[in-house]
């Protein structure tokens, strides 16, 4: 029978993991008897017995009273939780407490009504357990419900019934259940093979039936398994571990994270507490402080992880209405309004709750790294190897004051060595130098003396220490992560802070502000190390011929030291700059140069992705901006660093081409004067290039084609494309539309050539074309020769940003050349494919128009930076060519959910848009093209 149990009121406070009593009446999140009136319900199922014919009836009304209990009792819950919405262990066991109510009245009615037998013998005796997650109590909404049935011999036929009934009954109930049908014999043989069933057992809780039974399981467990096998257990989770961080990305500040599986997640939580379990037998997380391998502070940072990890949890359930353990970008703004989180400091609710989240998880990997170290000091686990560089060198010698403890960095005596808080930024790089760990002993240290390290901000030694770990060892992201974590960047450098676990909200970003920040040092690092010779030469050679690698490395760690305010970043991080720099041991000059490439860090960047690097304009103006070729050098290695610290796939051939070329380009007319960019020297090499890549070609035909083409043509053009339009213009009649595609490696991309007679509008039925087939466009050149035919170069990437593999050209071939040939119309065809997915609606980004007529000498340079969509380039093309403007080309620069088109346009006289009424009108055009394809997008 179900036991009857009492109402009680929810407890006041949120008690700990280590107060889990899952069938308690108490400390629920509203009164036991609210969620679940066992009374009543046992009542309820013997009236159905004794009112249905047959076994099938009985199952039926049987489902149907429990579902009726399930669904008032989960929407209690839900109601208490909104009201509540940190009480996150007390949900926890009322789900658990409901769920145990279910599967005691699912065994009820299944040994007393559906299977009765009134002689049972010795065999005929079953134990229904909780496993897992639901055996140590914790359920979140949607969690799996894991049960052990268990039986003293080999299963009999009543017992087999029993479970099958129960089975059917809870699988009605849509409950996820896992199960098992085992001996204690059959336990203890597989959970010494598999270690995912012996952490199982290690949870196991007796829900109902014969209660001797499961005290055996606890015992023999116990005794013959779990006492002498701890070391192997550690290792095994451990590695476990690693192959789950390995799956889910592998760093803990990534902006999608998985709450379960992930980093500084709940699962690391939860090994802590196997570990613990197994090799200590602590039945409370309270006694590893009693142990003294905790602090109760430390204990303190686990409940609140714990409370926080599992509040999150608990409410994209809710709000997912199913279990969900990626934590993506739509969930993340729902979960921070339902925890009372609110838009603040010019940041939004939701970067405010996931700064919160990264914190917690920090203190998730510092209490594991605690946790871990004392099974090393009892011999339960091994001790770490020298780290990497050093693994196969002889090991260096500790500078007095340090020693040597499990194989990592410890003080050899706490009092002289905090006599001097130099020490304390000492020790990283020391740990840099040698190769070795730091005890968490010593993090201990330093975490609890972060106020001398805030004395030392301006003290020329500590300056000279901080710039050694950045400059000296060859891998200063290691020592610049493990001081973050412990709090020490931010107190040495008090702005720095700020942006620690600071989540910037859009798609294109993976990682928090400060862990992108020390992503590109590592890459500055790598650079340095030569790992990355190939895939860099530019960035690689500049570095080997040398450039002041402290004020490299000093703007890096500086440049997004300014997000987070309401104020321009990089102007605000160059204030910054002007101040921090000095304190690090900078002269006036190295200062004035940080600064300079803080408040210009995006420059090259922009440059290169949003304007048209073919147009000499764009090359002389940024070429004045940077003004040296030393700060060029500087500025380029400082980009790629920096795009390739947003995240793993931003970085790619088409963004190292555009750089490559401004950065080439930029310092040719440094070095030799801006004279050498001028339009005709490039158009003469590009026709000498086309006559040595078509020496078969007739001299007549060769000349026709050199000939028809203006000036614009020949410099906007890679030789290769001049290829391929020749021979598309060869011979073409008026009525004939001509398509080539070829990959474009070097720059990750598929190129497509269009050839065809010129007449109004025709670029944007080539983008809506483009957009129909599913391409993503990244630049575009439109062209239209002496004879009046229009040459059209687009680059286009398939969904996942690469170029199409050629296997799928022809069909793509044939699809573009339907539509351009009006088979299909592209605005309607469009309409179902342009929808924003779910996960991408709640960015915001406002949109804005700008025109700048300095930045081209022949064109109008329109830029519209909005929200990203299939069918937006389309819209915004088919706008301008409505309105009788011509566009040249195209170049679209994507960050995510965001991009930025910006179009090179003359008015239908060839002239720029001067007038401000008329740049006015065009703009409520494109805003209202834009407006429309939203709407029609989140339809």
């Amino acid at each position: 029978m179900i036991p009857h149990q009492n109402p009680s009121a929810s407890a006041a406070s949120e008690p700990s993991q280590s107060e889990i009593t899952p069938t308690a009446r108490g400390d629920l999140i509203c009164p036991a008897h609210d969620l679940l009136d066992s009374e009543a319900l046992l009542a309820e199922l013997d009236a159905c017995a004794a009112s249905c014919s047959d076994a099938k009836d009985l199952r039926k009304a049987t489902v149907g009273a429990l579902a009726k209990a399930q669904t008032a009792g989960r929407a209690k819950i839900a109601v208490a939780f909104e009201k509540e919405p940190l009480a996150a262990r007390r949900l926890c066991r009322s789900y658990t407490y409901l769920t145990d109510g279910l599967v005691r009245a699912a065994f009820y009615i299944a040994q007393k009504h559906l299977h009765p037998i009134s002689n049972p013998t010795e065999s005929e005796r079953l134990s229904v357990l909780a496993v897992g997650g639901y055996g140590r109590g914790e359920m979140a909404p949607f969690s799996d419900v894991d049960l052990l049935f268990l039986t003293p011999y080999k299963i009999t036929p009543w017992a087999e019934s029993v479970i099958e009934s129960m089975l059917y009954i809870l699988w009605d109930l849509k409950l996820k259940v896992g199960h098992a049908s085992r001996t204690v014999k059959d336990c203890l043989r597989l959970a010494r093979e598999d270690f995912t069933i012996r952490t199982a057992l290690l949870e196991h809780r007796l829900v109902d039936g014969h209660a001797p039974l499961a005290e055996e399981l606890d015992a023999q467990l116990w005794q013959k398994l779990f006492k002498k096998t701890g070391a192997e257990f550690v290792e095994a989770k451990l590695e476990e571990r690693a192959e789950r961080l390995k799956k889910h990305g592998g760093q803990r500040y990534i902006v999608e994270p998985n709450v379960k599986e992930g980093k500084g997640g709940l699962r690391d939580l939860q090994s802590l507490y196997w570990i613990a379990k197994y090799v200590k037998r602590v039945k409370t997380v309270d006694a590893l402080v009693e142990l003294k391998v905790f602090t109760q502070d430390e204990l303190d940072n686990f409940r609140l992880a714990d409370r926080f990890l599992w509040a999150t949890r608990a409410h994209m359930h809710l709000i997912a209405n199913r279990a969900t353990e990626q934590l993506t970008f739509d969930l993340q703004v729902e979960v921070a309004d339902r925890m009372g989180y609110e838009d603040k400091g010019g940041r939004r609710a939701v970067e405010h709750f996931m700064q919160d989240y990264f914190r917690h998880a920090t203190r998730v990997g510092e209490l594991t790294r605690i946790l871990l170290t004392d099974l090393e000091a009892r011999h339960v686990k091994q001790e770490p190897a020298i780290i990497g560089f050093l693994r196969n060198a002889r090991r260096k010698r500790l500078k007095p004051g340090y020693k040597l403890r499990q194989n990592r960095i410890d003080v050899a005596n706490k009092r002289s060595f905090l006599k001097d808080p130099l020490n304390l930024l000492q020790v990283f790089e020391e740990a840099l130098r040698t190769g070795y760990l730091i005890h968490p002993d010593m993090m201990r240290l330093i975490a609890a003396n972060l106020d001398a390290i805030r004395g030392l901000e301006g003290n020329k030694d500590a300056a000279r220490i901080f710039l050694g770990t950045l400059l000296k060892h060859g891998n200063p992201e290691r020592a610049l992560r493990r001081m973050n974590e412990l709090g020490a960047l931010g107190a040495f450098i008090p702005d720095f802070q700020t942006i620690v676990a600071m989540m910037q909200f859009n798609m294109y970003h993976s990682y928090t502000v400060d862990e992108h920040t020390i992503q590109t040092i590592s890459h500055l690092a790598q650079i340095e190390r030569e790992e990355l010779i190939e895939e860099l030469p530019v960035a690689s050679g500049i570095l080997k011929r040398g450039v002041n690698r402290k004020v490299l490395y000093v703007a890096l760690l500086l440049h997004d030291i300014g997000k987070g305010r309401d104020e321009d970043h990089a102007i605000l991080g160059a204030k910054m700059a002007r101040y921090i720099a000095p304190r690090l041991g900078l002269n006036k000059d190295e200062c004035e140069t940080v600064e300079w490439l803080v408040r210009y860090h995006l420059l090259m960047s922009d440059m290169a992705q949003k304007r048209d690097i073919a147009d000499p304009r764009t090359v002389r103006d940024f070429a004045k901006a940077v003004k040296t070729v030393k700060r060029l050098d500087l500025l380029c290695v400082l980009t790629v660093c920096d795009i390739r610290g947003v995240g793993p796939d931003v970085w790619n051939n088409w963004k190292a081409s555009l750089i490559r070329a401004l950065y080439r380009q930029t310092k040719r007319g440094l070095q030799e004067g801006m004279e050498a960019l001028n339009r005709e020297e490039r158009g003469s090499e590009a026709k000498k290039n086309l006559r040595t890549a078509l020496p078969d070609w007739d001299k007549k035909d060769l000349n026709r084609e050199i000939a028809r083409h203006y000036p614009p043509y020949w410099q906007g053009l890679h030789v290769t494309a001049h290829v391929d339009f020749a021979k598309l213009l060869l011979d073409i009649p008026t009525d004939e539309i001509r398509i080539e595609l070829t990959p474009d490696e070097d720059r990750d991309a598929t190129r497509a050539c269009f050839a065809m007679a010129d007449h109004p509008g025709i670029f944007a039925r080539m983008c809506g074309a483009l957009a129909l087939v599913g391409a993503n466009v990244v630049d575009a050149r439109t062209y239209t020769s002496k004879d009046g035919f229009a040459t059209a170069a687009f680059w286009i990437q398939d969904g996942d940003g690469h170029p199409y593999d050629i296997g799928r050209l022809p069909r793509l071939k044939t699809m573009i050349h339907k539509t351009l040939m009006g088979e299909v119309l592209a605005r309607e065809a469009l309409a179902p494919r342009d929808k924003i997915k779910k996960r991408e609606r709640p960015f915001v980004v406002p949109t804005s128009v700008t025109f700048d007529n300095e930045g081209s000498e022949i064109y109008t340079i329109i830029e519209v930076d909005t929200r990203d969509r299939p069918g937006l380039l389309y819209d915004l093309s088919r706008t301008l060519s409505e309105a009788n403007i011509q566009i040249a080309s195209a170049v679209i620069a994507t960050y995510g959910a965001q991009v930025v088109d910006t179009f090179y346009v003359k008015d239908m006289f060839g002239l720029k848009f001067h007038s401000a009424s008329k740049q006015y009108s065009i703009e409520r055009k494109l805003r209202d093209a834009i407006t429309r394809g939203t709407e029609r997008s989140r339809a």
